[in-house]
């Protein structure tokens, strides 16, 4: 069985101590193994401050950004192998895992694309020139300059590849070292990612930790940054981290998050704005079994409707085979892990103590093509609550996986919208509606709480890839319960690896620092 090793310092290390058992989440075949101990995490630091840092600095961001394309490349390169890893260790079928490594290169090479943007400098501009003196000539400008630290990243295990490649895109893009670490259970695909990305790297810009983090915080410092993804009880932990405290670490978290989608009352569903709605909502419950940061969990949709809506749901949930993902004719997988199983029962439980079934009961489902009792499988569930933002299970708690409640409610816009902030912070809310006045009303009392707001309509549902799908250009992160952190939305995904200073002077010297005449 292979032992997936770390690699630190410039060095494949398996590692020593007690082993984790990776396996396929839909037979429980082991596949892989990961050590528990035995890394060398003060030389991995040294290694990415002594070489990394100067290493990535003699770089302009067109030639970093060309680092990143040949990182993309490598992806394409060898796809169906990644394809191939997600389906046996992360239960993907084969769409979900193209979701997840297509994602990962496409934002490797979106990233490319505006380090060729940027050129040359070495300084970006953070808005206009600023006259700070009598006359012109005395001006002022605020830059972002390169941090001189190291970038850790502690990556979740719904999206290996993506989340690898999303986060290592801006730090590396921004001149930052990097030590990432995926999630343990499903660490097969960010493994192979790294060994295919390390040997076109400079020494020291990229580190992979395999299995446990253990005290791997204890040697960041002053200039260093961490990003994570994960549950709001590490994310807890990790703000009161004694480092990360002691030097001022720059932290981005990405935590729970009770995303809502909202049908307007002009909406019919035989509308194309109505199937857009539908097709959502069913995609984000079953696309990775409903292990996304960004799926709908939350559904209000008009009184009058709620009937349809529940007969839509069924129809099309009712379609969808469950089972081996490996299988052409399965469209849903298992869920990662059996302690993710544990969780999500534990929460549909929790839900079906003050709501009412609409679909798939509490999850028992039979799977095509797994051997009886085998595999972390859950089926798509359909709750009903009669009052939105008095249900506490509706409000409180997110059950990652193939789970969704619907209320009802009047059509009002401004209610819609306190619905939305009763989850207190999310990464990303939907509206249907082709009502622009009932829109901005929405869009302008939900802003607060949300990280994103996808507005449905009939114009763009061609177009539309879904509010589940977090694109490069656009912030990914949400106020609250979210995390409060920010990653993503073009050259702002920069800014959490940079410095912002102000620069003030002789204003024909601040515009020659910017590249001007």
């Amino acid at each position: 069985m292979q032992l997936l090793a770390s690699y630190l310092s410039g060095s494949w290390s398996q590692g020593s101590g007690t082993r984790t058992t990776l396996v396929n989440p839909a037979t429980e075949v082991p596949l892989a193994e990961v050590a528990g101990t035995g890394h060398d995490f003060a030389g991995a630091f040294a290694h990415a401050r002594t070489l990394g840092i100067p290493a990535l600095g003699a770089l302009t961001f067109a030639q970093r950004g060309a680092l990143l394309g040949t990182l993309a490349k490598a992806i394409h390169g060898a796809r169906e192998e990644l394809i191939n890893l997600a389906v046996a260790n992360g239960g993907n079928t084969r769409g979900d895992a193209k979701f997840d490594v297509d994602g990962g290169a496409l934002t490797l090479s979106y990233y490319a694309e505006l380090g060729a943007k940027l050129g040359s400098t070495t300084l970006l501009a953070d808005g206009e020139p600023i006259q700070v003196g009598r006359t012109a000539r005395m001006g002022g400008q605020h830059v972002w300059a390169r941090r001189r630290g190291v970038a850790v990243h502690i990556n979740a295990f719904n999206f290996p590849g993506w989340g690898l490649c999303e986060k290592l895109a801006c730090s590396l893009l921004a001149g930052m070292p990097t030590i990432t670490k995926p999630a343990t259970a499903t660490a097969m695909v960010g493994h192979r990612m790294v060994e295919l990305f390390a040997p076109l790297l400079p020494a020291g810009a990229l580190q992979l930790l395999v299995g446990p983090a253990g005290t791997l915080l204890d040697h960041v410092g002053p200039g260093d940054v961490v990003a994570f993804t994960g549950g709001s009880a590490t994310a807890r932990m990790l703000r009161g981290h004694a480092k990360i405290i002691e030097h001022s670490v720059r932290l981005n978290i990405e935590a729970d998050s009770l995303n809502a989608a909202i049908l307007g009352p002009d909406v019919d569903l035989t509308s194309e704005t109505g199937g857009l709605f539908l097709a959502d909502v069913v995609r984000d419950m079953t696309q990775k079994t409903g292990q996304k940061c960004t799926a709908i969990r939350r559904v209000l949709v008009p009184a009058g409707k709620q009937a349809d809506v529940f007969d839509a749901l069924r129809e099309r949930l009712g379609g969808i085979a469950i089972g081996d993902p490996s299988r052409d004719d399965v469209r849903m997988g298992p869920l990662a892990t059996a302690q993710q199983k544990t969780d999500v029962l534990a929460g549909i439980a929790r839900l079906a103590a003050a709501t009412e079934a609409v679909f798939g009961g509490t999850g028992d489902v039979t799977p095509v093509g797994v051997p009886a009792g085998k595999g972390f499988f859950v089926g798509p569930v359909v709750r009903s609550a009669k009052d939105a933002m008095n249900c506490e299970p509706l409000n409180e708690h997110e059950v990652f996986g193939p789970v969704t409640t619907v209320a009802p409610y009047s059509g009002d816009a401004a209610y819609a919208a306190d619905f939305v902030a009763r989850g207190q912070g999310c990464l990303v809310s939907s509206a249907y509606s082709d009502e622009r006045d009932w829109v901005a009303t929405f869009v302008g009392a939900a802003s607060p709480w949300a990280g994103r707001l996808y507005l449905g309509s009939a114009k763009m549902a061609a177009m539309s890839p879904g509010p589940g799908t977090a694109l490069p250009s656009l912030l990914h992160g949400g106020p609250g319960r979210a995390g409060g952190g920010e990653e993503l939305g073009g050259e702002r995904g920069l800014q959490f690896y940079m410095q912002r200073t102000a620069l003030e002077g002789d204003a024909s010297v601040l515009k020659s620092l910017l590249g001007g005449g």
